[in-house]
């Protein structure tokens, strides 16, 4: 078989698989499969609101399933796993089954489509369209579309942030269509925005890598046996030097001043005795006389 015609066949067995599984798992909450083939076998993952419905008591529910895909279908050892859905209302195809079982219960169908509308966008989409085909009021059949927020129609970001689901419903008027188209906020890639405060950041890590670079140069370039601590107390800054220097030209000061008045006091004495002397020698001399 031809690569593109084995690719078309499987893209129909995993639609026919897919159409299966929503009206078997319809009271389940069905939201999506994913068809994973290896080696060992098929890997199936289903993704349902309510995961218990679907196990049953004792694994019955799902035993079921697994004997039925490998019959109807020809899956080769199919391995089927369910995981539940964590947020149910940003699920295109869950929400529109409800809206579906809301008009086979006989809601208005505008009343469904703005419930459903309130309800996706309250659960954090960025927009929501509901468009409703059929018989609605009257014997000729139309359609109204109802939307609100953002929807993208076309473009790489419309594949990648919208999500559609459609299905069907039959009521006394006619076959009824419904289609839900749900805008994803969080698929939306975020802008790019410059800032200004890396930047800044760049230009002051370079500025430390200068400085480091600096202060390994003039490691580098210390003498042999001396070290970066040695180098640190023998080069003192400026202010400190300049302290030193006036601190020792202070105690020079006092010392001199010291000497002098030692010098002082010693020439004093020594005046003193002279006097004295000189006295002494009159004295005599008077005396003598």
């Amino acid at each position: 078989m031809n690569a593109a015609k084995n690719l078309m066949f499987n893209n129909y067995k995993n639609m026919e698989l897919d159409s299966y599984l929503k009206e078997k798992l319809r009271e389940s909450g069905y939201g999506g499969v994913e068809i994973q083939k290896t080696p060992i076998g098929t890997r199936i993952t289903l993704y349902v609101t309510r995961p218990g419905l679907v196990i049953g008591r004792k694994g019955v529910g799902i035993k079921d399933l697994t004997t039925k895909l490998e019959s109807n279908f020809g899956l080769n050892n199919p391995q089927v796993s369910v995981m539940e859905i964590e947020i149910p209302e940003l699920n295109a195809k869950i929400m529109a089954n409800r809206i579906g079982q809301l008009i086979e219960r006989g809601t208005a169908f505008r009343r469904a489509a703005i419930w459903t509308l309130n309800t996706v966008m309250n659960a954090g989409a960025l927009g929501t369209e509901v468009s409703i085909a059929g018989k609605l009021r009257s014997e000729r059949a139309h359609f109204e579309k109802h939307s609100v927020g953002i929807i993208p129609k076309s473009g790489d970001l419309a594949d990648r942030v919208v999500k559609v689901a459609v299905t069907n419903v039959l009521t006394k008027m006619g076959l009824m269509g419904i289609q839900l188209r749900i805008v994803l906020k969080n698929e939306i890639p975020t802008e790019f925005q410059f800032n200004e405060e890396i930047k800044e950041k760049e230009s002051t890590e370079k500025t430390d890598d200068s400085s480091s670079t600096l202060d390994k140069e003039d490691d580098q370039n210390l003498p042999i046996g001396s070290t970066p601590d040695n180098k640190d107390t023998h080069s003192k800054p400026k202010k400190q030097e300049k302290k030193d220097i006036s601190k020792q030209s202070n105690s020079a000061d006092v010392v001199q001043h010291q000497n002098n008045t030692a010098k002082k006091s010693i020439s004093d004495s020594d005046n003193h005795i002279k006097s004295n002397n000189n006295t002494n020698q009159v004295i005599e001399a008077k005396s003598v006389s």
